[in-house]
């Protein structure tokens, strides 16, 4: 089944316990997730390929709507995680219920946190905790023209 590593919040510490001691290089992203387009294929591809877990964290359908209004999320948290962890790239999915994953970032610890190009290193939530330890933050180049948002004005463009 496909939610078999959609991990919940409290399992977190004895996942990460596991997997430092296996001395493997974990990876942490997060987001939305809301319409999994090309974009999101690229990024999370390009992350994983920083190190050997790719943690996502999902933000909850309660923060989705506090942060992007009504009507969203289009899909809910857990068909988000499901189509996620379909993806090669994606080693475990955890869902966030804040604003922002800093807390998740506090228990998850990564050796590298990852964000796209559009942000910057400052506007990048837990890049000051990840640096505090050694960790590194990356910022991935996005695909161009490929977003949610775009999408969804195509969307409500197109007569059924």
């Amino acid at each position: 089944m496909l939610l078999t590593n959609l991990i919940k919040r409290t399992e977190l510490p004895v996942l990460v316990k596991k997997i430092r001691s296996q001395q493997k290089t974990i990876v942490f992203t997060n987001g939305v997730f809301d319409i999994l387009h090309r974009g999101h294929v690229e990024y999370l591809s390009k992350a994983k390929e920083l190190g050997d877990l790719l943690i996502v964290g999902v933000n909850s359908d309660a923060s989705v709507r506090r942060l992007k209004g009504r009507g969203r999320p289009i899909q809910k948290q857990t068909d988000r995680a499901a189509i996620l962890l379909a993806l090669q790239a994606v080693d475990y999915v955890v869902i966030f219920g804040e604003d922002t994953p800093e807390q998740l970032i506090k228990t998850i610890k990564p050796d590298i946190l990852v964000k796209g190009a559009d942000y910057q290193l400052n506007e990048i939530v837990g890049a000051d905790i990840v640096q505090s330890y050694g960790g590194t933050v990356k910022r991935i180049r996005l695909t161009r023209g490929k977003s949610t948002t775009n999408l969804v004005k195509e969307i409500s463009k197109t007569k059924y």
